[in-house]
């Protein structure tokens, strides 16, 4: 791999830092490299906002080398709103551009004296003694882009350095007001949305940051891999999921999710919804989709392009903005849905979590904790659109009740004294797959390092039925419990290979196809059951990143709603035993049952002595 930049904004100065070749071989890159980067940075004194809080950008080994689905980068430092482990998978072209400057991360720390953005110019001459291209980074002065939104920064920033094929990373306005879940986002809507490590870069007084290369992409056997990545990219072109994806994009999940009674609905408290057909991926494809859009090098192209009336081209919505801004809040309008997500997108907010915690502030307001008093004068009655819009604004400007919705559900519903209502896990809000309706997504929720989070285990694909034999991932009924453990445990192993590679979890490849991949790009000689080893040890390094910082057993939970059976939909009358859970994924993860912490021995077993030694002295 090549070297990262670390950048001080404190002080302007800037160095390479090599990565060391161990760390190389046992976390390939991504999220995984980059918890063994930071392991030493991330302690629990640590303030996610303060300057010396670490960003890490970072790529993968087969980031931009056009494989299938590997135009992705991820972002990595400590959560403002979880006070954990945080990481945020993100697509586009500005990590493999990133690459091709001649950097495989930027590293960095500080808070510049006012707001500032960087430009990495690939194309100047050339300062290392390797011979590669340059990479003269400048420090701009980014006052007068200071409250812009995201895309109108992203326009402005490739206008003044001059370069149109240059790719940017910028925060909005929440970013800078450091609203607990601000995003990152590049390219045509593409989010680095979970976490809120939008927030630190606004800490930092980063608006944004600008990059251009021409250097080759480094594969370790260019010769093996390019018919390779050419053979997986013609079978997931073919691959059902992808043209589903291609032709109805993630929200062709919703009705399949809705009848299954996994689709939340009116904030996590009913099971149906009955006009799911007109907040649908159909719905929107035969109505106001008019593109596709897609990252570097993919041959799924799931994003959509809309047009409403006589309007310009816009991005379409995808299944959790949907469902969030939809069904969560009772409302079926599909063309306010698209308003609300370039909302959040222009204010730089993560649609999820933004759409999850207005949705608490109607839940208690039903219930009467909270009154126009609190709410600015506002009636919060379920479906009323223009009292969503006017949250959502007043979030991203931290305005009257928008400065409490902005610090995150867990913090609001504990303001008034409700905190048990707020549907989130150690901080982050539950995305829309629901364990009532998918009983493996209690452990995906529960167990996740960065809280409740459906990417570092996708499972209720797995009971749906999208099962690998090869991977040792079966088939068990879509209600059955702690007889899955074992099952989610190895699923979120191999979903971590995909945040180390860096490649996207729609990327249905085969696994064989997939180890061959990543021998040829980096120079292994791995079989599957290596892969899913890396996979396992980026899980525990993580793991023990949180416990450091304070996580044990009784973090490992469910908030209360997801504990109360549906009254209706058809997961009706059913709830995820928890307790049953945990103990039997505990036992086959190796995890010490009273601390909450990844035994001495299979820390040992995975290579982390090291670590094993400042967990348990």
């Amino acid at each position: 791999m090549q070297p990262i930049l670390k950048i001080d904004l404190t002080t302007g100065s800037t160095e390479e830092y090599q990565i060391p070749k161990e760390w190389e071989r046992d976390f390939l890159g991504g999220a995984s490299l980059a918890a063994r980067i930071l392991y030493s940075s991330l302690r629990r004194e640590l303030d996610p906002l303060s300057p010396e809080a670490p960003l890490l950008f970072m790529t993968g080994p087969m980031t931009g080398t056009s494989g299938p689905t590997t135009g992705r980068f991820v972002v990595c430092g400590k959560g403002p709103a979880t006070g954990l482990w945080a990481e945020s998978n993100i697509g586009g072209f500005w990590g493999p551009e990133l690459r091709a400057a001649g950097y495989d991360g930027l590293w960095i720390t500080g808070k510049a004296e006012g707001p500032v953005y960087l430009w990495l110019n690939g194309n100047s001459p050339s300062t290392r003694p390797d011979g590669q291209s340059g990479q003269r980074l400048e420090v701009r002065d980014a006052a007068h882009l200071w409250g812009q939104d995201t895309y109108t920064t992203q326009d402005k920033v490739k206008e003044e350095v001059g370069e149109k094929s240059a790719r940017v990373c910028v925060i909005g306005p929440a970013g800078e007001k450091q609203v607990r879940f601000a995003s990152i986002l590049c390219d045509h809507g593409r989010m680095a949305g979970r976490t809120g490590l939008g927030a630190v870069m606004g800490a930092k007084n980063l608006k944004a940051i600008a990059v251009r290369g021409t250097n080759p992409i480094p594969v370790f056997d260019l010769a093996t891999y390019a018919p390779l990545r050419s053979e997986a990219n013609r079978v997931l072109k073919q691959d059902m999921e992808a043209t589903v994806l291609r032709e109805l994009g993630t929200a062709s999940a919703a009705n399949y999710s809705e009848y299954m009674g996994a689709m939340p609905v009116k904030y996590y408290t009913r099971g149906s919804f009955e006009n799911v057909d007109s907040v649908s991926g159909a719905k929107m494809t035969e109505t106001i989709l008019v593109g596709r859009s897609a990252c570097q090098g993919c041959v799924i192209a799931c994003g959509r392009v809309v047009k409403i009336g006589d309007q310009a081209k816009r991005k379409g919505p995808e299944y959790e903005t949907i469902v969030g801004f939809g069904p969560n809040l009772l409302n079926d309008d599909l063309e306010s849905i698209v308003d609300l997500g370039e909302l959040c997108d222009r204010y730089g907010m993560d649609t999820i979590s933004c759409a999850n915690t207005i949705g608490l502030a109607f839940h208690l307001f039903e219930k009467g904790n909270i009154s126009t008093k609190d709410s600015d004068g506002l009636v919060l009655e379920w479906g009323d659109v223009e009292v969503i819009r006017q949250l959502v604004h007043r979030i991203g400007r931290r305005e009257g009740i928008g400065d409490l919705l902005a610090q995150g559900s867990r913090r609001f519903g504990a303001h008034f004294d409700a905190e048990e209502e707020a549907v989130q896990v150690n901080g982050l809000e539950v995305a829309y797959h629901d364990p009532r309706g998918v009983s493996g997504m209690a452990l995906s929720y529960a167990t996740s390092p960065r809280g409740a989070c459906h990417n570092q285990s996708d499972y209720f694909f797995v009971d749906w039925g999208h099962t690998s034999d090869r991977l040792g991932i079966t088939y068990f009924d879509r209600h059955a419990q702690a007889e899955k453990a074992a099952n989610v445990a190895r699923h979120q192993n191999w979903r971590t290979v995909f945040n180390s590679i860096v490649m996207c979890i729609f990327a249905n490849t085969e696994p064989e196809l997939q180890v061959k991949l990543i021998n040829a790009a980096c120079g292994l000689d791995w079989t599957i059951e290596d892969m899913l080893r890396c996979g396992e040890r980026g899980w525990n390094l993580k793991r023990a990143i949180n416990n450091r910082m304070g996580l044990t057993r009784a973090n490992d939970k469910l908030p209360k709603a997801l504990l109360e059976p549906f009254p209706d939909g058809g997961s009706a009358g059913f709830k995820p035993d928890l307790p049953g859970m945990l103990s039997a994924y505990y036992d086959v993860r190796g995890w010490d049952s009273e601390t909450g912490k990844p035994s001495r021995e299979r820390l040992s077993q995975l290579g982390l002595d090291d670590i094993a030694g400042d967990l348990w002295g």
